[in-house]
C-alpha cells in the first residue's frame, strides 16, 4: 500500500493541499471524496454515524479511525478510545488532532477486548471478500467483553446494478454483487487496488450467526444504508 489516503490527509492537516481524493469501483465511475469532509465534526456526521456515537459506552475501539473523527468526539465525551487504522498517515494526524491513543494497526492483530468496537464508513469494506468475512467476524467476537457490542455500517448496493443486463449478472452469477474493486488516487498518483465488501443487512446476519454473533438492524438510513449491532 502507497498510502496516499494518509498522504492526502496529511496534506489537509498542513494546509498544503488543493485536489481532493478521487475514488472509483469497478461497478461506479470516479467520484470525489472532499477531505474536508473526513475532518467532520459530529453535527455535520451522516445520521448512521450519530446513532453509532450515541450508542457507544465503556472501553472503546475505533476500527479504520481514518482522521480521527470518530474518536476524537468520544474522547471529548470521557471515554476511553483506541483509535486504529492501516495508514500511518491516519495515525500521524489522528494523533495531532488530540487522540493519542491511536496506532498503525490491522484490526486482526488486536487482542486486547472491548466494550465496543466501532467499524463505520462502510464497515463491512475491511472484511474484503464473502470468503474472507466469517474470519472477521470471529476475531472481532473475540475482542468483545462480556456484554460488549460491534457496531457497523454497510450498505446493500444492488440498485446502482441498473439495466437488465445488470440485474442478470447479479441474479445469475456465483459472486455476490456486494463484492467490489475499489480504486483510489490522490493528485495523479494511483493506489494499490484494493477489495472492498457492501453486505445487505441479511447476508450480514446470516454470516453474524453463522460464528455465533447475533446482528441486530439499529437504523436504516435514507440511502440503502444501515447500522447494525452484533453481540
Amino acid at each position: 500500500m502507497k498510502d496516499i489516503f494518509g498522504k492526502a490527509l496529511v496534506d489537509f492537516l498542513l494546509g498544503t493541499n488543493d485536489k481532493d481524493i478521487i475514488t472509483s469501483t469497478s461497478i461506479s465511475e470516479n467520484d470525489t471524496l472532499p477531505l474536508s469532509y473526513l475532518f467532520r465534526d459530529y453535527n455535520d456526521m451522516p445520521i448512521i454515524e450519530k446513532k453509532a456515537l450515541d450508542l457507544s459506552y465503556g472501553r472503546i475501539l475505533d476500527v479504520g479511525c481514518g482522521a480521527g473523527s470518530h474518536s476524537l468526539y468520544l474522547k471529548s465525551l470521557g471515554y476511553n478510545v483506541k483509535a486504529i487504522d492501516v495508514s500511518e498517515g491516519a495515525i500521524i494526524v489522528t494523533k495531532h488532532r488530540g487522540v493519542m491513543n491511536a496506532q498503525k494497526l490491522d484490526v486482526l492483530d488486536v487482542m486486547v477486548q472491548y466494550d465496543t468496537i466501532l467499524v463505520l464508513m462502510n464497515g463491512t469494506g475491511i472484511f474484503q471478500t464473502i470468503k474472507s468475512t466469517p474470519k472477521y467476524l470471529t476475531h472481532l467476537k473475540s475482542l468483545l467483553s462480556p456484554g460488549g457490542q460491534i457496531l457497523i455500517d454497510s450498505s446493500d448496493i444492488k440498485y446502482m446494478y441498473k439495466g437488465q443486463e445488470k440485474h442478470y449478472l447479479v441474479e445469475n452469477s456465483d459472486k455476490y454483487y456486494g463484492e467490489l474493486d475499489y480504486y483510489l488516487s490522490y493528485r495523479g498518483v494511483k493506489e494499490i487496488p484494493m477489495k472492498w465488501l457492501y453486505l445487505d443487512f441479511l447476508k450480514l446476519k446470516t454470516l453474524s450467526n453463522s460464528v455465533g454473533l447475533t446482528c441486530k438492524l439499529m437504523f436504516r438510513g435514507p440511502h440503502h444504508d444501515y447500522l447494525a449491532k452484533l453481540s
